[in-house]
């Protein structure tokens, strides 16, 4: 208490007057707002009938063709895109959206996965003394507190900590996060508080101790981004938006105002990607919010107008989720070069991230070896020297491109604020900008009242705030607990599929198929370590999902957050997509390899695939080689340098074991580096070392041989399920 007190009463001493002037002169303003996020208020103002169900991709198709025009037409099917969709149709106003790839298939399902007002952005405005960041901030806390409201299925309050180490930082980081709490006003999810030394590591073991003065922990939200973003796409979709994926825009249509004379846009024309079949979409407002693709499809409309993007790569990993509490965050305020890291318990495992360079604009962003080390590099200096963390531990890695507003007076885009900015060109195109995940919906406001009175359209204001999104009307906490005793689910399964679909979850779990097993009564797992089932790839195509790479990405994470483990799930997902949408062999071959490519190139594979190359250097001391030559031997009875399915074969069945042929092959092939079908001594001694420095982790290869050598005359079962091995 004498700890928190002493904190406390110098933090007063020199913050008192800031915090009243930039907190405590909003808290009436929120707490007259706070009646707004009353979702019964919302549904009532909503004079658009919502329908019991989404229509199906090919209604949406015929819906963009045979309207005669829309009043408001999106291009974009990101968080802000979706979002204009909604408020648009919302309105009442005739509204059509269009996405050239899937929903959330770029920037929206990339993300750090939380719901905050920018804590250091608030250190900006306060520094800086800079009003502009103080709104935008105030405006995110606005916006977190309805998020968690409408979709409380996908998001929830998540603490998070930041550690302090020397005793003048604790006042100043305490101020700081009491006026976070301030500007939230009656909207502050919980309020901050200070921890001792003991108390902190308590709460997160894995803290490093040296020189730990105490901790401060805040709360923001946290959800599940990609989705979030399709909750606001099928909901726009059940309230008669038409919406497309797979749609792509080849250009804009013009016509001449006969008014003043002047080019006006007046719809698109577009490509279904999924049948090559072309078409022209008509509407009285067109709307750009493709994010980062932004002055591309500003081009389209003047091939002479500047730049007004500049985009950021930000890279995030997932680690095992033993790194982290279950129910803590990390904050590292200052990085080695000025940057903010995150460390986050998600979906049972650990995100860490951000990184903040300047790159180009791609559909496919590539997470670089640099970036994954920079990462655990400044994760490393927060953890227990206890702690060995592993470049092998890395299950998935991603990088996605931030769409920042280009400040000409910006040196570098760390420094590029996250506002967002609505522009009209000459010939009436709307452009919506930068901006932030979490205002997504006060962005889509903005726009849809910027396009309204551009173009004269007859509609109300915003009618979004509170209103729920798809899953959240009949959703509770224990709704799981029905889906385990009506359905027979286990526990695991259930409470995922009420964290995913909210009250939808009963459709999904309709559909799962009887196991045959005593418990559970259904829901096959696609992976037996994480609780996605087969029935979801059937609702899956439902919801949109055309693709290995939607399924495997967005509608479930597994890309996300595992993705040996999504390539285990690839050829069972592609067999149940191929069935429901009619595929041909050639077709779902092709599904497979392009969602390996996927998993390969932008979810980190490739840099696993670079941690043993034919060229990785083998550092072992010469008894741990004899050691490692006697264990191969044991295998390759006639010396001939390599091992091979039959090899290992035979060992097993001299200990009476039996593995699947095509799980043994599956075993192999991680480890054989030349494609040969066989596992030679280097390749092997290659993988031995890489698993002592770290690099790799999880081999079942290592794990099969070694349990073998120890239990050669014993009859004992030997694991081969993946242990969460990574990258």
């Amino acid at each position: 208490m004498a700890f928190q007190k002493a904190v406390k009463g110098t933090a007063l001493i020199g913050g008192g007057a800031i915090a009243t002037v930039f907190g405590l002169s909003q808290f009436s303003q929120y707490r007259n707002k706070h009646g707004a996020f009353v979702h019964v208020q919302a549904a009532e103002a909503v004079t658009v009938p919502i329908k019991n169900h989404f229509p199906t991709r090919e209604q949406q198709i015929l819906a963009l063709q045979t309207t005669s025009e829309f009043d408001v037409l999106v291009i974009g099917g990101g968080a802000t895109g979706c979002g204009c969709a909604l408020d648009a149709v919302t309105r009442g106003l005739k509204t059509a959206l269009l996405e050239r790839d899937d929903f959330s298939s770029g920037t929206s399902s990339r993300s750090t996965k939380l719901i905050h007002g920018g804590v250091r952005y608030l250190q900006k405005a306060i520094m800086k003394l800079d009003f502009e960041q103080y709104k935008m901030v105030k405006e995110a806390l606005e916006e977190r507190a309805n998020l968690l409201e409408i979709a409380p299925h996908l998001s929830a309050p998540l603490p998070i900590m930041l550690p302090v180490y020397k005793w003048w930082q604790l006042p100043y980081y305490w101020l700081g996060i009491k006026l976070y709490d301030l500007v939230a006003g009656s909207q502050c999810l919980k309020s901050s508080y200070v921890l001792s030394k003991s108390r902190a590591l308590e709460l997160f073991p894995m803290l490093r101790k040296d020189k730990l003065v105490g901790a401060i922990v805040y709360y923001d939200g946290q959800h599940n981004d990609a989705r979030m973003n399709l909750a606001i796409a099928l909901t726009a979709a059940r309230y008669g938006a038409a919406t497309a994926n797979y749609a792509e825009v080849l250009c804009l249509l013009k016509t001449t105002d006969p008014a003043s004379g002047k080019e006006r846009v007046c719809g698109v024309r577009c490509r279904d990607v999924l049948t090559g079949q072309e078409f022209d979409v008509k509407a009285k407002c067109v709307i750009n919010a493709t994010g980062p693709f932004t002055d591309s499809v500003r081009k389209m409309d003047d091939q002479e107008v500047p730049n007004i993007c500049q985009p950021s790569a930000g890279v995030h990993i997932v680690m095992p989720g033993y790194y982290s509490p279950d129910n803590m965050g990390l904050l590292d305020p200052a990085t080695s070069d000025g940057r903010v890291i995150f460390f986050l318990p998600w979906e049972k495992m650990t995100i860490a991230g951000t990184t903040d360079s300047p790159t180009d604009v791609t559909s496919h962003p590539i997470p670089t070896e640099e970036d994954i080390n920079f990462i655990l590099n400044e994760v490393r200096n927060y953890l227990s020297v206890d702690v060995e963390v592993r470049r092998g531990d890395v299950l998935a890695a991603w990088s996605g491109i931030r769409p920042l507003v280009t400040d000409p007076n910006s040196k570098d885009t760390q420094s590029i604020s996250r506002n967002h900015v609505v522009t009209i060109s000459d010939s009436g195109l709307v452009t919506i900008a930068g901006g932030k995940w979490t205002t997504y919906r006060a962005m889509a406001q903005d726009t849809i009242d910027a396009a309204v009175q551009a173009h004269d359209l007859k509609a109300g204001s915003s009618k979004t705030i509170g209103l729920q999104l798809q899953g959240a009307e009949d959703w509770s906490p224990t709704l799981y607990i029905r889906l385990v005793q009506d359905y027979g689910l286990e526990s695991e399964v259930a409470q995922h599929l009420a964290s995913t679909y909210g009250d939808k979850a009963f459709e999904v779990a309709k559909i799962a198929q009887v196991t045959g097993k005593r418990w559970p009564i259904v829901g096959k797992r696609l992976v037996s370590e994480f609780p996605y089932i087969e029935a979801e790839v059937v609702y899956g195509v439902k919801e949109y999902a055309r693709t290995a790479v939607d399924m495997v990405s967005r509608r479930t994470r597994l890309a996300f957050l595992n993705v040996q483990a999504a390539e285990e799930a690839l050829p069972r997902i592609v067999d149940i997509m191929g069935k429901e949408l009619n595929w041909s062999e050639q077709k779902k071959k092709e599904e497979l390899e392009a969602a390996k490519k996927f998993l390969y190139y932008e979810m980190g594979y490739k840099v696993k695939s670079d941690q043993l190359t034919d060229s990785s250097e083998i550092s072992l001391a010469p008894s741990d080689i004899e050691r490692y030559k006697k264990r191969f031997h044991m295998f390759d009875k006639d010396k001939k340098g390599f091992i091979t399915i039959l090899d290992v074969q035979r060992v097993l069945e001299s200990i009476s074991v039996q593995i699947a042929e095509n799980t043994l092959h599956d075993i192999l092939n991680e480890v054989d580096l030349n494609k040969n079908g066989q596992v030679e001594l280097n390749e092997f001694l290659q993988l031995m070392s890489a698993i002592q420095k770290g690099h790799v982790s999880g081999s079942r290869l290592a794990v099969l041989m070694k349990t073998a050598e120890e239990n050669l005359h014993q009859r004992v079962v030997i694991p081969v399920d993946r242990s969460g091995g990574g990258l």
